[in-house]
């Protein structure tokens, strides 16, 4: 009973070490294969696209013609480039793109099949189909 008492902080220890050598390993693969034109997020958040990368650093820039230095270990994530797409100009991925066209053929599809007159707002109330410009009868 007490050998188990012993054994399971010495167990865990040890687990969490392990898990933290292999967060640390793919941490060093993935900077190690940072190259010029990838899009980053930084630990801060901030996306970027590689321009250059040194030794001990990497540069970043962070605006059309704005470039900053980062140590390597500000590198969160290494994106897709469809993902850095996505993020910085705001476009849908490709599957959001399918679903939103198929959304939208299917609407449009229901609507022509419906028959419904579309709406519109004119000052005149010409377009709401009473004879008197629109207003509604007082009864």
């Amino acid at each position: 009973m007490n050998l188990i008492i012993l054994l399971l902080p010495i167990i865990a220890i040890v687990l969490m070490f392990r898990s933290q050598k292999k967060r640390q390993q793919q941490q060093q693969s993935m900077q190690t294969s940072l190259e010029p034109g990838a899009g980053v997020r930084t630990i801060g958040g901030l996306y970027a696209q590689v321009k250059a990368v040194n030794d001990e650093t990497v540069e970043l820039e962070i605006a059309p013609g704005v470039v900053s230095h980062f140590t390597k270990g500000a590198i969160a994530a290494v994106l897709d480039p469809q993902e850095y797409d996505a993020i910085i100009n705001g476009r849908p991925l490709e599957d959001e793109l399918a679903e939103l066209a198929e959304s939208v053929e299917a609407d449009e599809a229901g609507s022509a099949e419906e028959g419904d007159k579309p709406l519109s707002l004119s000052k005149d109330g010409a377009d709401k189909g009473d004879a008197d410009g629109g207003a509604p009868a007082s009864k």
